[in-house]
Formats: structure tokens, sequence, C-alpha cells
């Protein structure tokens, strides 16, 4: 059985007791949570979209981490011109529990 579901604007395919890491989603470690967005579910080959998906999925909130560091260099030859921006990105690590 898996379910792809909406979170933080993306779309993932989750199956039950699955670890993956999403988006910053607001709550801390040990919190439970509830994506009620499915697009779509799959029942022992019974697949089912759209409207008639009547399916929530919930999670717990493993930890918050950081993604690696990505470094944006700009520079212009000959004129003295650079710099230098980086940031990682804030994600939270999911554990899902059960899709009902």
């Amino acid at each position: 059985m898996f379910a792809v579901v909406k979170i933080a604007g993306q779309q993932f395919r989750v199956q039950k007791d699955q670890t993956l890491f999403v988006p910053h989603v607001n709550g801390n470690a040990g919190d439970k949570v509830e994506f009620s967005q499915v697009l779509m579910i799959d029942q022992d080959g019974n697949l089912t979209a759209g409207n008639d998906v009547k399916a929530v999925v919930k999670a717990e909130i493993v930890d918050q981490v950081k993604g690696d560091k990505v470094i944006a260099f700009k520079m212009k030859r000959r004129k003295g011109f650079r710099k230098k921006h980086g940031h990682r990105t804030h994600f939270t690590k999911i554990k899902v529990t059960d899709i009902a």
C-alpha cells in the first residue's frame, strides 16, 4: 500500500514505516503530524485518485536537519567583482506511521 501526498508544495510517494526528508515542517522531534492532501492511493492494486481519495497520512517528526551547503559564486573577470553567497536548506526528517 502506498500513497502520493503533497507536503509543503512537493509530491512524495510514501509507504508505512518509511523515513524521508521533506521541506521544513513546523514542530519538534516526537510530534505527530497529519497530511490530508493525498493525491492518489493504492490499496492492494486498487488505485484511487483525485477527489475520490478520502485518506490521511499520519507521520511522526524524527528530527529537524539542514541540507548540504550550497555556494553561489558570481564573478566578472577583469572588473574586480566577486560575490560569494552560501546557504543550507532546512529539512524535516519524518517517519510515516499510518495511511488511513
